[in-house]
């Protein structure tokens, strides 16, 4: 007996019409399957400088600006079946490099980790990073190009707002005429007053944290600023909370917490939502805001992300939403949808416990799927766990799958080919055939994951494993994929350019056929009990959508080939509507693979099928097999 409910139908109304494919030649306008995020660290991305100094500066190591990012590179990633680009680290945050020639004030080290910044340090909501700009004086309008230059090419538009903390220095010089820069009417002779921007440390001044581990800001390179000081008085709670005048090395003392209206014991000093409404419509939260008298903070975030709508921007990726009331997010996101229905709302959220009401009440399209998905994904890529954990994640997300958005690497996770995570990028193979074809929601991958960069290197402020968000760097895998600005892979490696195609094949499936984002059958738990030769290394589950059905294996072991023989329960054949005799079964990933499906008078089916290692397929019914017709 099954003791879990296998079997999930999509809320969303299948959609009809047979398997197709796109051409790359024109950019591609409609998406048939899911939403598919490529994130791009915007620095990082242009940057064909290969010198790779530790703490090296912008011109020792090179910087990727938006103008490297060309309509070459933009229709490649449409074709590698991209959606919506997430250009992380655009708004201005904290920097080294000197731009006070351009009014923007020196930033100090001592408050700036890395050499080129935190993105999620932001020093000026309405403006965007001079690094990455050709010409400083005219950054903002060199992004608002690039916004341009990527709808051209069939693709979308997403940002970081970071609503929860904003670098200690913040200075908004390029806010419109008439706002207040944050913080700038607060009461600092009290901790807490519900229209002040932040917190304060009542009568005492900020402290540099000590330094652990021998660190010092620059690599220990002299600054002017850089002598373990930063006026502040009295001294801001720090981004992650802590209330100390000198925070501890490892909180997040770059940055101050921006107070919503959340007094210091935790109690709220603003309406709070009904229960109810996680029910109701995006025009029903968007009238309950209008009636409230509210926090200040929460204006002034809303103005920044219509702003930033205003230039085009198709959506944003919020910085650790969780740390943020939802209160706050039914009133921001409210507001954004009567005006933007069709804005991509991403969460960056890591309690499950909060994942329906920031969805219900909270108003998200989507929350990441780091935990459960994510964190149960990775061990299985590193041996260290089976399949069979997998089930009774799916059975605990299945009501909200749909706004779960599932990834393997991004800005903050190590690379999979780094050794301390599974050392060789082929192990993601299947697992990102989970990623991309298993839920209803978008999919996402992070740049250089589907050329296998390993993050080996220490890059200064961030250290290997993880491509560094804090330093100037070249990236090198997917350097020689970019060829000196062609985006042409011309300098892969050969099994580097093999690993793109088969992420282009898997994305390509995700984003553009109607199963993906159709109806689901996980067929797991059935194919341990009734399939000869089947075991933890393997995971299978159906997918359809009108005529098009889907049966998917992916195979996690790198060891050995596996002979499987896959039953399909009497369920599935009824919904699939197939008589009893041979079908054909083709393929999607590799052309070249057939098997065949059959199903015998008792309405069961079988299929048999070899897999080698790391292999996974995507076998679609394409019809009764000619030799079993009369």
């Amino acid at each position: 007996m099954i003791s879990r409910p296998w079997l999930m139908a999509a809320a969303l109304a299948a959609t009809t019409g047979c398997a197709h494919t796109t051409s790359l030649d024109a950019p591609h306008q409609s998406i048939d399957g899911k939403p598919v995020v490529y994130q791009m660290f915007t620095r990082l991305f242009g940057n064909t400088t290969t010198t790779n100094k530790p703490w090296g500066t912008i011109k020792e190591n090179g910087v990727g600006k938006f103008a490297d990012i060309t309509d070459t590179a933009l229709r490649e990633l449409n074709a590698l079946g991209a959606t919506h680009i997430w250009y992380t680290g655009v708004p201005h945050h904290a920097v080294i490099n000197d731009y006070t020639d351009y009014g923007i004030s020196p930033d100090d080290p001592d408050v700036v980790k890395g050499r080129a910044g935190s993105p999620y340090a932001v020093k000026d909501y309405y403006n965007v990073n001079p690094d990455l700009a050709d010409n400083p004086a005219q950054r903002l309008a060199e992004f608002e190009a690039l916004i341009e230059r990527t709808h051209d090419n069939g693709l979308k538009v997403i940002i970081d707002i970071v609503p929860n903390h904003v670098a200690r220095d913040y200075d908004s010089i390029s806010r419109p005429e008439g706002v207040d820069n944050l913080g700038a009417r607060d009461d600092d002779s009290v901790t807490y007053a519900r229209d002040n921007q932040f917190y304060y440390v009542v009568g005492e001044r900020f402290r540099v944290p000590e330094p652990e581990g021998g660190y010092q800001p620059l690599g220990g390179d002299v600054h002017p600023l850089a002598d373990g000081e930063f006026e502040e008085n009295p001294a801001k709670w720090t981004g992650n909370g802590a209330r100390a005048a000198q925070p501890d090395f490892n909180d997040w003392y770059e940055t101050v917490k921006i107070n919503y209206g959340v007094r210091p014991d935790g109690t709220y000093d603003f309406p709070r939502l009904p229960k109810d409404y996680a029910g109701r419509s995006i025009q029903a939260h968007h009238a309950y805001w209008q009636e409230q008298d509210l926090p200040d903070s929460w204006y002034k975030m809303r103005d920044i992300a219509h702003y930033w709508l205003d230039k085009g921007v198709d959506g944003f990726r919020y910085d650790m939403a969780e740390m943020v009331p939802v209160e706050f997010w039914s009133f921001l996101n409210a507001s954004i949808k009567v005006e933007h229905p069709d804005a991509f709302l991403l969460a960056e959220i890591y309690n499950p416990d909060a994942y329906r009401d920031y969805i219900h009440l909270g108003k998200m399209d989507y929350l990441y799927a780091k935990v459960d998905i994510y964190d149960t994904l990775k061990p299985i890529m590193r041996g260290e766990a089976g399949t069979d954990t997998l089930p009774p994640v799916r059975d605990a997300l299945a009501d909200i799958d749909q706004h779960m958005l599932l990834f393997l690497e991004n800005h903050d996770e190590q690379r999979i080919a780094h050794p301390e995570f599974a050392g060789d990028a082929q192990k993601g193979k299947p697992a990102m055939v989970v990623s991309a074809l298993w839920g209803r929601g978008p999919a996402m991958i992070y740049f250089g994951q589907e050329v296998g960069e390993d993050a080996d290197e220490d890059a200064g402020f961030g250290k290997a494993s993880r491509t560094t968000i804090f330093d100037y760097w070249g990236v090198p895998a997917h350097q020689r994929w970019m060829n000196d600005g062609a985006f042409d892979g011309g300098q892969l490696r050969e099994e580097e350019a093999a690993l793109r195609e088969f992420y282009q094949r898997v994305l390509r499936l995700a984003r553009e056929e109607p199963a993906a984002d159709g109806q689901i059958m996980d067929l797991h738990d059935y194919q341990r009990q009734n399939s000869n030769g089947y075991n933890e290394k393997l995971y299978t589950w159906a997918r359809w959508s009108g005529p098009q059905r889907w049966l998917i294996v992916s195979h996690f072991s790198d060891q050995a080939a596996t002979e499987v023989t896959l039953n399909l329960p009497r369920e599935l054949i009824t919904e699939w509507q197939l008589s009893p005799g041979q079908y054909t079964l083709r393929d999607r990933l590799d052309s070249n693979q057939g098997v065949i499906l059959t199903v015998d008078n008792d309405g069961r089916g079988y299929a048999e099928l070899e897999l080698s290692p790391l292999q996974s397929a995507v076998l679609e019914v394409s019809g009764m097999d000619a030799s079993d017709k009369d």
